[in-house]
């Protein structure tokens, strides 16, 4: 298959955490309520599809029954393909039906998510979709007295620390997730929802002054070289144009953004997702502005020709005008994020490269640089 063809193949869609938590759910109250031991489960999905998912380790014993459901991601490339989720429903005295978290599901522990402090992280669709099952079992069976349901992920704590949910306060395990009941193949989604969720529960905790970078690099840099706290640091990815919109939509006060010249230098073309999938225009950038500086058209060739942005970097150091440079540069950088942003929110720039440090800074680089200092 060539490449060509490759990019057109449709990608295959899965299922989420909460369609598994709901199936296994109402397989399990079925089994509970008629003591048939079942080997699949229908359930209708809220994207209105209807799935047929096959039932693993049935068990019904006495008062409780439980199974499980494994999960299919489609071709996402999801950290939790492939494991079970189960559900055990059990007889209970009271008269409601009380849906929990076991083992492998987190526990949130930090305000600002769908879910309550304390809670099971069970969303509120999914559990909405396990009490709408359960219930819809217990109406066709004529029961009318208590269940407890209890969804847990044996595999989930270890795979929790593969994702978003210790740094969000999720502790124990995993989130049991989901919309539409339908898992899209679109990784740049599942990154851009984790990053909107990060940033309201900033808000949330009460800070209004985000202090972002795109990953490991600009990470270090912010402790090794600034002194500063990463802790609170939001890693971006590529994402630098959807964490300019969640910060304006959320009502952040302020926005640093401390990255590496490889990725940032493209903000000077007004490119907000810096992977090189979607655009790679470093060595035009630097190459411009430097031609902008008066150097010749044989050193402008020599720029175009870098491997890397900080082999560029380099060379305008040796050429002696990298400070003017990188001033041209950062000055289109603020240009296009303060169009992106509107006034209503303070933005500052800071780029580094490895060898020579800070390359540039926009205007209010200092003053948002000591507020998180």
């Amino acid at each position: 298959m060539t490449d060509n063809q490759n990019r057109k193949k449709k990608l295959r869609s899965g299922f989420t955490t909460g369609t598994c938590a709901a199936a296994a759910a109402k397989a399990a109250a079925a089994i509970l309520l008629t003591k048939e031991i079942l080997s699949e489960v229908t359930i209708r999905i809220p994207a209105g599809k209807v799935l047929n998912l096959a039932l693993i380790d049935v068990v019904s014993e006495g008062n409780c029954a439980s199974c499980a459901v494994k999960k299919d991601s489609g071709d996402d490339p999801d950290t939790t393909n492939g494991v079970l989720v189960y559900a055990s429903v059990t007889k209970a005295k009271h008269k409601s039906i009380i849906i929990d978290g076991g083992k492998g599901v987190g526990r949130v522990t930090k305000p600002g998510l769908a879910c309550k402090l304390g809670d099971a992280a069970i969303n509120p669709i999914p559990k909405e979709m396990i009490m709408n099952e359960v219930q819809n079992i217990c109406s066709e069976y004529g029961y009318s007295e208590g269940l407890d349901v209890v969804i847990s992920v044996p595999q989930g704590e270890e795979i929790a620390r593969r994702t978003f949910n210790p740094r969000l306060g999720i502790v124990g395990g995993i989130s049991i997730l989901g919309t539409t009941g339908v898992v899209e193949p679109m990784s740049d989604k599942a990154w851009t929802d984790s990053l909107y969720l990060e940033l309201r529960q900033q808000y949330a905790l009460g800070y209004r002054n985000l202090l972002i970078c795109p990953g490991n690099y600009g990470q270090q840099f912010i402790k090794q070289s600034l002194g500063i706290d990463i802790q609170k640091a939001v890693k971006c990815s590529n994402f630098i144009g959807e964490v300019l919109d969640y910060a304006l939509d959320l009502s952040f006060d302020s926005l640093l953004l401390i990255g590496h010249t490889g990725k940032l230098v493209k903000l000077g073309a007004g490119i907000m997702n810096t992977h090189s999938k979607y655009a790679d225009a470093r060595m035009e950038v630097i190459a411009l502005h430097a031609a902008l500086q008066g150097i010749s058209s044989e050193k402008v060739r020599k720029i175009i020709s870098c491997n890397t942005s900080e082999e560029a970097a380099l060379f305008l150091n040796e050429e002696g005008i990298t400070d003017r440079v990188f001033l041209s540069i950062m000055d289109k950088i603020d240009y296009y994020v303060q169009k992106r942003v509107n006034p209503n929110l303070k933005t500052a720039v800071i780029m580094f490269s490895n060898e020579l440090g800070i390359l540039g800074k926009t205007k209010y680089a200092d003053e948002l640089l000591q507020l998180h200092r």
